[in-house]
């Protein structure tokens, strides 16, 4: 086999379409967009209409509820904090607080506060001071021989 000797699959790849293109062609002068109307014009974006009918995502029933000032925190797992202090990006013998996490990379921002979860292989002992963690995050750093703090979050401006 050779290189000019390569073929697609016979109907594998079709052509597309030229509209617009002459009388000749079997679709020039409106392009088989019929003749006027809203859908013959450019610029149309009708999804989702259903000729008058009452539209499907109307018809259906709300479900749930969205909280407006719902808290969003940037979430920690222990083993990517040891990680982090194996490499020695976090120095284990200060205390670890949220300005000290994004300082060194390890959360990209605060948000509402940074919540610890216990995902991960954690032995070392550090002092902790963060806005929320699991209940068995707290377990597996006094584990360690750690503590880790929780503290309230400061009221939003």
């Amino acid at each position: 086999m050779k290189l000019n000797e390569l073929r697609d699959n016979p109907g594998a790849a079709k052509k597309r379409m030229r509209v617009g293109r002459g009388p000749g062609s079997g679709k020039g002068k409106t392009a088989g967009r019929g003749i006027k109307g809203q859908k013959s014009r450019s610029g149309v974006a009708i999804n989702g209409y259903e000729g008058g009918q009452m539209p499907l995502y109307q018809r259906l029933p709300k479900r749930g509820f969205n909280k407006p000032n719902r808290k969003k925190f940037a979430v920690l797992n222990l083993g990517i904090l040891a990680k982090y202090i194996e490499a020695g990006k976090i120095d284990a013998g200060k205390p670890i607080t949220e300005d000290v996490l994004v300082e060194a990379g390890v959360v990209r921002r605060k948000l509402d506060g940074v919540r610890v979860l216990a995902k991960g292989d954690f032995g070392t002992k550090v002092t902790l001071e963060v806005t929320g963690a699991s209940k068995s995050a707290v377990e597996a750093v006094e584990k360690a021989g750690g503590s880790l703090q929780v503290k309230t979050p400061a009221a939003a401006d």
